[in-house]
C-alpha cells in the first residue's frame, strides 16, 4: 500500500534519507562534484547536507562546518538549505597549472558525534585564456640567396588550458614566398617553421611582413597572434645545420653549477668568416632559462647555470641558434629536450588539524582527535609517503582518504597514571634514501571524577585528657583523591548516629575543609570512656564519591574526683565514726574502720589512708591501716588513757595532684566491765553486710594467699552467694562489686564495676575496674603470717559491709 498525503511525502523522504546513509556509509564516506571554474558567486555546486545524510536542522546545533586545505574560502556551504556554492572566484590554472586533473579537497566536520567527511570537487576547465606567443614580434633576417624549401623555426603558442581549449591551430598571413609548416600532434617538440616558396628578391622586396595567428578548439574560440618581420639579406647564402634537429637529454634535479648536458654541432657550408659559427639561445628565450643553463658561444656546450628542481619545471624546451659571420649572418636552429628527472629531496609535509583540546579519560575507543595531512612534492616511489606514530600510546592512525589520517583513541585512557600525551607522527616517504618529517601533537587527559578519596588507614586512635576545653582541637584526618580540580576537591563530614540518648553531633564537629575534628564540649571519662565514630570524606565530583574512616577517641582519666568517705557525712562533710572501746583489749585489735570511694579509675583511685598526729603531738594508742582504713591499738591500753579519743583519718588518693578527705573516729573507753569485749575477728556489723549481699553478684578472684584452711572455707562460702533478684534493666548494666587477693602474700582488695557508657553505642556496656587497695600494706612483711591472714580476713569483711553500697 502506497500512503498518500503529507504522511506519505515524510516517509518517502525518511526512507530516502535511510538509502542514502546507507550509501554513504558503503560508499567509503566520499562525494564529488564539480564546478566549472571563473563560476559566479553563488553558483549551486551540490546538496552537501542532504548527499551526507545530515538533516537541515542539525547543522547548527551539530557546528557543521568545512575546513578546504589550502583553498581559502572558494566554496560555502548555506547552513539554512544545505547547498554547497561558489563563494569566491575560482581560477583552475592558478589552482592546477597545466595538471590534466583539478579538485578542490573538503573536509566537512559535525560535532555532536564527532564525524568527518571527505568531499572533492572538480573544478572543470573553461576557455578563458587565449594563445600567447613568446614575443609579440619577431625578426628574421633571410638572405636571398636561400634555396626553395629552406626552413626558419618560430616558436608556438601556448594556452594555458587544458584538453580541447588548449589544442590550437595556426594560420600565416596569405603571401607568395612562404607557407607555414606545423607538426602534428605526436611531434609536437618540433616547432613551427616557415617555409621557402619562392625565392626572394631584395631588390623587390627587401622586408616582409607576416602575421602567425594561433586559435585554441574552445568554444568559443580565442585566438593570439605574433608579427614577423622579415628583412631580405644579400651574399652569405649558406647557414649553419645541426647535426641533429632535436636533442632529448635527460637531467637530474638539483644537479651541480657546470655539470655540462650536451656539446651541440652545427656545420657551415661556407668559408671563412660565413663559416665560423656561433651558438647562442634564440632571441626570444625566457629570463628562466638563462638563470638555469648557459651556452658556450664558440663549442656550443650547453651546462648547468643554476638550480634545477623537478617540481618546478619537469621539461625544458631550449631553442638553439647557430649563426655564421657572413654579412649578412646566416642562422641555422635545433630544438633540446631536457627532461629533468625527479630525487628524493623533498621530505613530507605534515598538516595536523586538532579537533579536540583534551579528551576525556572515560572517552570511548574509537574518538577522533586530530586530523592529518600528508603530502610530498615529489613523484613516483619518492612521493609515497607512509605515516606512523609514537609506539605504546593508547593512539593508533587510521586511513581515511588517499594521504589523509585521523588520529583515534585505541584503548583505555586513566588521567591519574598519563595526565598528558606527547605523541609524534612520523611521515616517510618510499625514496631511496628515505626522508621523513616529525609532528608532535599534544593530547590533554581531562579528568572524569573515578576515584573516591582515601584515607591512609580505615582508623585512628586517639588519646585525649578529660575535662578538655570545649572546642578544642583532637584530631586531624585527611583523605587524598587521586583525581584533580573538582574532582579532588574533598570535604568532611560527620557519620551522625547516637549515642546513647544524644547525638553524636552533640559531642563533636569536623571541619567540612580541614578535617579538623573538635570536641565540643568536656569529656568525663567517669561518663564516657570511649567514643567511636566515623568521618566521611566525599569529593565535589558529579556524581561525588566518598569513603569513611573510623575515629577511636579514648577519654583518658584526670584525678578530677577526691576520695567519697562512705556513708557521707551531714552536707557531704567529714564523716564521724563513733565506737565504744574496752580498755581491756589487746595490741592490734581492730575498734573501727574508715570506709572511702574515689569515681576515678587506677592510680586516681587508689587510696590510702593515715592518722593526723594529735594536738601537742602526743602519741596515740590506735593506727590505722594504710590501704585497709581499719584502726586497730597499738597496745593494750590503760588508765592513762584519756577517756574521750578523737582520731582524724586522712584519707589520699594516688593521682598527681592527690586529693583527700578526712574522717573524724570518736573512740569512747570503757572499763571492760562496762561492755562486752569485741573481738578482733568479727565486727558487729558483719550480720547487716551478709543481707546486703542478697542484692549483689559476688566474684572472688584468687590469688596465692598464704591463709588458713578456715579461711578458704570462708572464701570458698561467699563464693557460692549469688544475687537472688535478676539486675535492673539500663543502658550501662548493673553494678558489680568485685574481691581481688592482689598480692602473693594474700592482700585483698575491693573493685566495682560501675556502669560505662561507649561511644560506639553498640555492643554491651564496657565496665571499669576501680581499686581500692591493690597491694599489700607496707607494715606487714613474708615473715608475719599472723598478721598477713588477718589482712585478709578484714578486707573480706570490708568487702561484705561495702557491698550495700
Amino acid at each position: 500500500m502506497l500512503a498518500t498525503g503529507s504522511g506519505g511525502r515524510r516517509a518517502r523522504r525518511l526512507l530516502l534519507s535511510l538509502l542514502l546513509l546507507a550509501a554513504w556509509e558503503t560508499g567509503s564516506n566520499h562525494v564529488r562534484y564539480s564546478v566549472s571554474e571563473e563560476a559566479k558567486h553563488g553558483t549551486f555546486v551540490g546538496r552537501i547536507a542532504q548527499d551526507l545524510g545530515l538533516e537541515l536542522a542539525e547543522l547548527v546545533p551539530r557546528l557543521f562546518r568545512v575546513a578546504s586545505k589550502g583553498r581559502g574560502d572558494l566554496l560555502e556551504v548555506n547552513l539554512q538549505n544545505g547547498i554547497l556554492f561558489v563563494n569566491s572566484r575560482i581560477d583552475r590554472e592558478e589552482l592546477c597549472g597545466r595538471s590534466a586533473e583539478c579538485s578542490i579537497h573538503l573536509e566537512v566536520i559535525v560535532d555532536r558525534p564527532l564525524q568527518v567527511f571527505h568531499v572533492e570537487v572538480e573544478v572543470k576547465d573553461i576557455n578563458d585564456n587565449p594563445p600567447v606567443f613568446p614575443a609579440t614580434h619577431r625578426n628574421l633576417f633571410i638572405s636571398e640567396a636561400r634555396a626553395l624549401e629552406s626552413h626558419f623555426s618560430l616558436e608556438g603558442a601556448s594556452d594555458a588550458d587544458i584538453g580541447e581549449n588548449a589544442l590550437l591551430t595556426y594560420r600565416l598571413t596569405p603571401n607568395e614566398y612562404f607557407s607555414l609548416e606545423v607538426p602534428s600532434n605526436d611531434e609536437q617538440v618540433k616547432p613551427l617553421e616557415l617555409v621557402l616558396k619562392k625565392r626572394l628578391d631584395r631588390e623587390v622586396a627587401s622586408e616582409l611582413l607576416l602575421v602567425l595567428k594561433a586559435t585554441d578548439g574552445g568554444k568559443p574560440e580565442l585566438t593570439g597572434s605574433v608579427k614577423i618581420n622579415i628583412t631580405v639579406l644579400d651574399a652569405n647564402d649558406n647557414a649553419p645545420v645541426f647535426d641533429k634537429a632535436v636533442h632529448r637529454i635527460k637531467l637530474l634535479e638539483n644537479a651541480r653549477n657546470g655539470t655540462l648536458i650536451i656539446r651541440l654541432n652545427a656545420s657551415d657550408l661556407d668559408e671563412g668568416s660565413n663559416g665560423h659559427i656561433i651558438y647562442s639561445f634564440a632571441t626570444d628565450v625566457s629570463s628562466n632559462t638563462e638563470a638555469c643553463f648557459r651556452i658556450d658561444s664558440n663549442s656550443g656546450e650547453i651546462r648547468v647555470n643554476g638550480k634545477i628542481d623537478f617540481e618546478e619545471t619537469k621539461l625544458w624546451k631550449l631553442q638553439i641558434e647557430a649563426v655564421d659571420k657572413g654579412n649578412p649572418p646566416m642562422f641555422g636552429h635545433c630544438t633540446v629536450l631536457i627532461e629533468v628527472l625527479d630525487i628524493n629531496d623533498n621530505a613530507p609535509e605534515l598538516l595536523v588539524t586538532s579537533l579536540l583540546l583534551s579528551i576525556p579519560e572515560d572517552a570511548p575507543l574509537g574518538t577522533v582527535i586530530t586530523l592529518i595531512r600528508v603530502t610530498d612534492r615529489d613523484v613516483g616511489s619518492n612521493a609515497q609517503v607512509t605515516c606512523s606514530l609514537t609506539p605504546h600510546v593508547p593512539f593508533k592512525l587510521v586511513s581515511t582518504f588517499k594521504n589523509y589520517y585521523s588520529l583515534v583513541l585505541d584503548s583505555s585512557l586513566d588521567r591519574e597514571k598519563v595526565s598528558e600525551y606527547a605523541l609524534t607522527l612520523i611521515a616517510k616517504d618510499g625514496g631511496s634514501p628515505s626522508l621523513s618529517t616529525t609532528a608532535s601533537v599534544s593530547v590533554e587527559v581531562a579528568d572524569v571524577n573515578d576515584n573516591a578519596p582515601a584515607f591512609s588507614q580505615p582508623e585512628y586512635t586517639v588519646f585525649l585528657k578529660e575535662n578538655n576545653p570545649p572546642g578544642c582541637h583532637i584530631f586531624t584526618v585527611s583523605a587524598r583523591d587521586a583525581d584533580a580540580q573538582e574532582n579532588a576537591l574533598v570535604s568532611y563530614s560527620l557519620v551522625e548516629r547516637r549515642v546513647g540518648e544524644r547525638a553524636l553531633s552533640s559531642y563533636v564537629s569536623v571541619h567540612a575543609e580541614s578535617g579538623k575534628v573538635y570536641a565540643l564540649q568536656p569529656l568525663d571519662h567517669e561518663e564516657l570512656e570511649l567514643l567511636q565514630f566515623q568521618v566521611s570524606a566525599r569529593d565535589a565530583g558529579v556524581p561525588p564519591l566518598g569513603s569513611n574512616v573510623t575515629l577511636q577517641v579514648f577519654v583518658l582519666d584526670e584525678n578530677d574526683n577526691a576520695p567519697a568517705l562512705l556513708p557521707p557525712g551531714p552536707g557531704g562533710g567529714p564523716s564521724a565514726v563513733s565506737q565504744v572501746v574496752s580498755r581491756s583489749v589487746d595490741a592490734g585489735h581492730v575498734v573501727a574502720k574508715v570506709r572511702a570511694v574515689d569515681a576515678d579509675s587506677g592510680y586516681n583511685a587508689w587510696l590510702s589512708y593515715e592518722l593526723q598526729l594529735a594536738a601537742g603531738g602526743a602519741r596515740s594508742p590506735f593506727r590505722v591501716g594504710l590501704y585497709t582504713g581499719e584502726i586497730s591499738t597499738t597496745r593494750a591500753l590503760d588508765e592513762a588513757d584519756a577517756l574521750r579519743q578523737r582520731l582524724l583519718v586522712l584519707v589520699k588518693d594516688h593521682g598527681e595532684p592527690a586529693l583527700t578527705a578526712t574522717a573524724t573516729v570518736l573512740l569512747s573507753l570503757e572499763d571492760s566491765g562496762q561492755a562486752p569485749k569485741a573481738s578482733s575477728r568479727a565486727l558487729s556489723g558483719a550480720a547487716g553486710a551478709e543481707t546486703a549481699l542478697v542484692d549483689v553478684n559476688v566474684y572472688l578472684i584468687i590469688a596465692i594467699c598464704a591463709v588458713s584452711s578456715l579461711f578458704v572455707l570462708t572464701l570458698l562460702l561467699y563464693t557460692a552467694l549469688r544475687c537472688s533478684a535478676p539486675p535492673s534493666e539500663g543502658t550501662c548494666g548493673p553494678v558489680k562489686p568485685r574481691l581481688v587477693c592482689s598480692s602473693a602474700v594474700g592482700s585483698w582488695s575491693y573493685s566495682q564495676e560501675r556502669r560505662q557508657r561507649v561511644c560506639s553505642g553498640e555492643g554491651p556496656p564496657k565496665t571499669d575496674l576501680i581499686a581500692f587497695s591493690p597491694s599489700v600494706p607496707p607494715g606487714l612483711n613474708s615473715g608475719d603470717i599472723g598478721d598477713q591472714q588477718e589482712f585478709c580476713e578484714n578486707q573480706l569483711v570490708k568487702y561484705i559491709q561495702l557491698s550495700k553500697f
